[in-house]
């Protein structure tokens, strides 16, 4: 494993998981600490003065890195987060700047509840984690910038099958069933509620292998989201999705430069 990617791990879980949050801030974090995360602000004691609450407040925590990718001097993390014997359940994902040491210097996330129920069956957080095609990275990274630009940004929905399997298409957006069907029926869905999504930006793509993880800014209704989305490929399409969202709150309401 990396140093960057063990880095990142170690914030998480030495840090948060463990309640060290000022030991682990300041021995994994760089000359600076930008922070994107709405209510945390910049720098160590800023961490800290978020963090040393947050565990009191919920003295059992559970944390479980479920997918960590690290592409040059960025890590993404998925991590499963459970509070107080299942009080408050999370899925977080995590993107990190590191500096040329590895340490971390900046940080974006987005934090979404579980979901109880989802339509395709699949939970937000199963399927495979192997990284492997390790000589694909930027091939697939590629793809899944030309699949976010070309469909989901410029809107050209009928090139959907360049770039998605139409074979096999698992989904784990607990709003949307498996397939291309389960896709298309999402959307329709959306229309039926007078609502439609749109990818405004694509701020950063990461990948590592078979996993690419992009970070972006969508409108759906009148709201804006942050957005990750984790893609898997096979043979050069995409065939497993995860994803999470988080609604971009008002300027007022932010401790530091915002989500971007």
């Amino acid at each position: 494993m990396g140093i960057r990617k063990q880095n990142a791990i170690n914030l998480y879980m030495e840090g948060i998981r463990d309640g060290n949050a000022r030991e682990a801030v300041t021995k994994y974090t760089g000359d600076r600490y930008t922070q994107h995360s709405t209510g945390v602000k910049d720098g160590i004691e800023g961490f800290v003065e978020f963090f040393e609450p947050f565990i009191e407040r919920n003295p059992v925590r559970d944390i479980k890195i479920i997918h960590a990718l690290e592409d040059g001097q960025y890590v993404f993390v998925q991590a499963y987060q459970e509070l107080n014997n299942g009080e408050a359940k999370w899925i977080t994902m995590d993107m990190f700047d590191t500096d040329a040491d590895g340490k971390i210097i900046e940080h974006w996330d987005v934090i979404g509840p579980v979901a109880e129920t989802t339509v395709s069956g699949h939970s937000q957080i199963d399927g495979p984690t192997e990284i492997n095609d390790l000589d694909k990275t930027e091939e697939n990274k590629s793809i899944v910038k030309e699949f976010l630009t070309e469909v989901l940004v410029n809107g050209k929905f009928n090139k959907v099958t360049d770039y998605i399997s139409a074979e096999t298409y698992i989904q784990h957006n607990p709003q949307v069933g498996d397939g291309l069907e389960g896709l298309a029926a999402f959307v329709e869905e959306l229309g039926r509620q007078g609502l439609s999504m749109q990818y405004l930006d694509i701020f950063k793509v990461i990948g590592e292998g078979n996993f690419v993880a992009s970070y972006s800014r969508i409108k759906l209704g009148d709201d804006e989201y942050a957005v990750f989305d984790l893609f898997r490929l096979e043979n050069g399409l995409i065939v497993e999705h995860w994803d999470n969202m988080e609604v971009i709150l008002p300027k007022e309401q932010w401790g530091n430069s915002g989500k971007f």
